[in-house]
């Protein structure tokens, strides 16, 4: 199962490092990043494979809105099936 990580805030040093190694942690593969700075705002997309994780996708999804939290960032972890249904037009 694929997911997408947005990660939205005030931008840091350690952002992604924190996120990727929250991914780690749970066995989650990142395939894809895409990220800028936004007049001081942090904005990242990240594509991930949740095949592998020893965690289930809700699990996964508490411990990236709590690193965000940790952050001062707003993270979130949506299915990407979800994801595309939510954004077809």
């Amino acid at each position: 199962m694929e997911a997408v990580i947005t990660v939205i805030g005030r931008d840091a040093v350690g952002i992604l490092a924190k996120v990727c190694a929250g991914c780690a942690e749970c066995n989650v593969n990142v395939e894809e990043v895409t990220q800028r700075i936004l007049r001081g705002t942090f904005a990242m997309i990240m594509l991930v494979d949740l095949t592998g994780a020893n965690v289930e996708l809700a699990e996964f999804a508490k411990k990236m809105a709590a690193i965000g939290e940790e952050l001062g960032v707003e993270v979130r972890c949506t299915r990407q099936e979800l994801y595309e249904t939510m954004h077809h037009v």
